[in-house]
């Protein structure tokens, strides 16, 4: 087998510009699979930790047919009325009721926009805090009798991209022109919405944005331990209808869990790669070709070759293996320059991403497994595009191949 595999190589050496040739169609394949799913896969797993904050007893309830943040800028809005309906549902420990608004941030001088979101008072705001699981890693958490103070997200406090300098508890920030201080840094939860986002009390916000007193854009709810969630979700949607008066499959609102949420967004991205796997796979498929046409060119130019090592003994099977190893040997050394452009490709296009964004939203996730499988499957694509022209090199007839001239 060793003087097999050195016949193949020595004759792929002598071939170089072919044999090159023949390995783009490859190695373009193998480095679109691995830095496509690397991609797709480092953003799968990065949404899904978006949501690996929250816990499992955990609904949001949303209106519909607004853009920018859920719920907002809808028809019909949330109210208290819905609010003080689904507290009274069976199951439901405890919900409260936010508003989001986009504004103009200022601080150092320099000018950046982001979302604030209102915290309730009471008892509701306990909700809230568990529900998002707050907990300080600078200064405190807003109490209800903060006025004119704000609390961030670790984003302000982490990056000086945005406003040259970290964010601190007691500087003072403008809010859509409204100087505000600064409470307290939220921990890191790897959130990037929550991470950029500003934390204010509700009459804060609502005063700041001339919101109305018994509108909401969300309202969360918490459900009690060992409460079936499915019950309950029915349960508030059925409650929901009524109040705003909508047929069943009509509903102007949404109830959904983060599974919920994360299955749908799964579902959108997984439709997306099997879409990028089949444009990756038709350039394997054409690379695949190209290793058959260049063996069968390599058995028409080898013929007299092929006679002479059969008239001195070489047995099909013989002949059939060198072939067959050129092939899979294209193959695989193609897959190898593949996956490290692959990886090459990913890693910098995740790298450029997080410049763009300023977060992690776009990364790269490139398994062991990943690359393990491009290279035997590259091999078993030069294998099996090689298979046809190394079974017509061991049947040449040994005394016509010897009287074959080019």
């Amino acid at each position: 087998m060793k003087d097999y595999i050195k016949f193949a190589f020595d004759n792929l050496r002598h071939r170089k510009i072919r044999s090159w040739l023949t390995m783009i169609g490859i190695f373009i394949g193998i480095a679109s699979v691995v830095a496509l799913i690397g991609l797709g896969e480092g953003l799968r797993e990065t949404i899904n930790s978006q949501f690996g904050f929250l816990g499992t007893d955990i609904l949001s309830v949303t209106a519909s047919g607004g853009f920018g943040p859920p719920g907002t800028g809808v028809v019909d809005p949330l109210s208290d009325k819905e609010l003080d309906a689904i507290k009274k549902i069976a199951g439901v420990e405890g919900a409260a009721g936010r508003i989001m608004e986009s504004g103009k941030l200022v601080f150092n001088r320099k000018v950046g926009f982001g979302f604030a979101i209102s915290l309730p008072d009471g008892e509701d705001r306990k909700v809230m805090e568990h529900l998002m699981n707050m907990e300080a890693q600078k200064g405190r958490l807003l109490e209800d009798s903060d006025s004119g103070a704000v609390f961030l997200g670790a984003s302000f406090y982490e990056s000086d991209e945005l406003f040259g300098k970290p964010i601190l508890p007691g500087n003072k920030i403008e809010l859509n022109d409204e100087e505000l201080k600064v409470i307290g840094i939220l921990e890191k939860k790897g959130n990037f919405q929550l991470d950029g986002t500003v934390f204010m009390n509700e009459d804060d916000l609502r005063n700041l944005v001339g919101r109305p007193d018994d509108e909401y854009d969300i309202i969360a709810v918490q459900v009690g331990k060992n409460a079936d969630i499915a019950k309950i979700q029915a349960s508030i949607e059925k409650k929901l209808r009524k109040i705003r008066d909508v047929d069943e499959g009509e509903e102007d609102f949404s109830v959904e869990t983060p599974a919920s949420v994360l299955e749908s967004v799964n579902s959108v991205l997984l439709g997306i790669q099997i879409f990028v796997y089949i444009i990756a796979g038709i350039s394997l498929l054409v690379g695949g070709i190209g290793i058959m046409n260049t063996m069968y060119t390599a058995v028409v130019e080898r013929t007299k070759e092929v006679g002479i090592m059969k008239s001195i003994g070489a047995k099909n099977s013989t002949i059939f293996i060198l072939f067959f190893i050129e092939s899979g040997f294209l193959g695989t050394v193609g897959g190898m320059i593949g996956a490290t452009l692959g990886y090459i490709i990913a890693t910098g296009l995740a790298f450029v991403g997080k410049l763009v964004l300023g977060s992690d939203l776009i990364s790269a996730s490139i398994s062991p497994t990943l690359i393990i499988g491009s290279l035997l499957f590259s091999f078993i694509l030069g294998s099996f595009f090689g298979t046809l022209p190394a079974i017509r090199a061991a049947k040449l007839n040994p005394v016509d191949a010897l009287r074959y001239s080019k």
